[in-house]
């Protein structure tokens, strides 16, 4: 088996980005593009973005275009090679320096590993959200506002994800909602800006969502309180947007400091508390969550990476019959 300087678990921005830097400092880097839990697409989360005003250099782009501009930079580096694998194990041997990583088709020797793993949509949890999933309750705007056109539509949630779902939604739906529990939504200003200008959506607060009601799709939510003298809301469609869940397990099975929101927690080196393993972008537990500070997190974690290849002699003997005996 060949040994990679760095495997790198997850190919959205924050991994590509490690990896292009990776390519830069001539380390034999893998990335692997899907982790248990996340069945994106190379680029990961960013490609389900409708638009990116906010990468430094781009004034406006999709988040497919974003992704793909950051696909090609990292494999023009002839070091760097992205499978889209699903990583399902990681072992590190007693006697050994290095790690394996299993994935369902192969397993591939590391001397440091980079976990950009990301995050998964938090899933609403009233009754009826679990029945109807795909059957008008929905996670992303991109993938399925499509579906609701003409149609009325509420967005669960009062960050800036639920401002700018609400913005994409209008675009197909005659009338959006955003209900949310707090005083007040919460996104950046532009955006809020762009909420309260568009005909189409209407804000309600201090209000929760305590049931999802349909037949064979959503036809309606219940409220805690009454909207317009009534506690139930004509819908036909309902998508969450109550933030996310880090993708941290397969770093916790192995040793990795998680807190208690199941973040990867790094220093400012990107290091973790394990030698040889690193962190960066939405799994870690970096206040402000942007892709431009993920991928920057991600470049650091690749300087880091090597680093520790570089100031370290590696002996890597695995002596686990399911991961070989290859000595390396």
């Amino acid at each position: 088996m060949e040994m990679h300087d760095i495997v790198i678990i997850g190919a959205g921005v924050v991994g590509l980005a490690a990896g292009m830097y990776a390519g830069r400092l001539n380390m034999k880097t893998l990335i692997l593009g899907t982790t248990s839990g996340s069945e994106l697409p190379i680029g990961g989360v960013i490609t389900l973005t409708d638009t990116v005003d906010n990468y430094p250099g781009f004034k406006h782009l999709t988040g497919q275009e974003l992704a793909q501009k950051m696909e090609e930079h990292t494999r023009a580096y002839e070091g760097v090679e992205i499978k889209e694998e699903k990583a399902v194990e990681i072992k590190k041997d007693k006697k050994a320096d290095c790690f394996m990583v299993k994935t369902e088709k192969g397993i591939y020797p590391a001397r440091t590993i980079i976990f950009a793993t990301g995050a998964k949509w938090r899933e609403l949890q009233m009754k009826g959200a679990e029945a109807f999933k795909n059957k008008g309750v929905h996670y992303c705007a991109l993938c399925d506002g499509a579906l609701f056109r003409d149609k009325a539509v509420a967005v669960i949630g009062g960050s800036d994800s639920a401002a700018k779902e609400a913005l994409l939604l209008a675009q197909y739906g005659k009338k959006v909602y955003i209900i949310y529990r707090g005083d007040k939504i919460r996104p950046e200003p532009v955006n809020g800006k762009l909420v309260e200008r568009n005909k189409k959506i209407e804000v309600i607060t201090n209000t929760n969502v305590v049931e999802i009601k349909g037949d064979k799709f959503v036809n309606s939510v219940v409220l805690d309180k009454e909207h317009g003298g009534k506690k139930e809301l004509a819908l036909n469609g309902v998508f969450g947007a109550i933030g996310h869940i880090p993708l941290s397990d397969l770093a916790a099975k192995i040793g990795v400091k998680i807190n208690k929101k199941n973040e990867i927690m790094i220093d400012r080196d990107s290091k973790t508390n394990v030698p040889g393993i690193f962190a960066a972008g939405d799994v870690v537990d970096s206040g402000f969550k942007q892709a431009i500070t993920g991928v920057g997190e991600g470049v650091v974690a690749a300087h880091s990476a090597y680093r520790y290849v570089k100031e370290n002699e590696f002996v890597c003997v695995f002596d686990d019959p399911s991961y070989g005996n290859d000595k390396k």
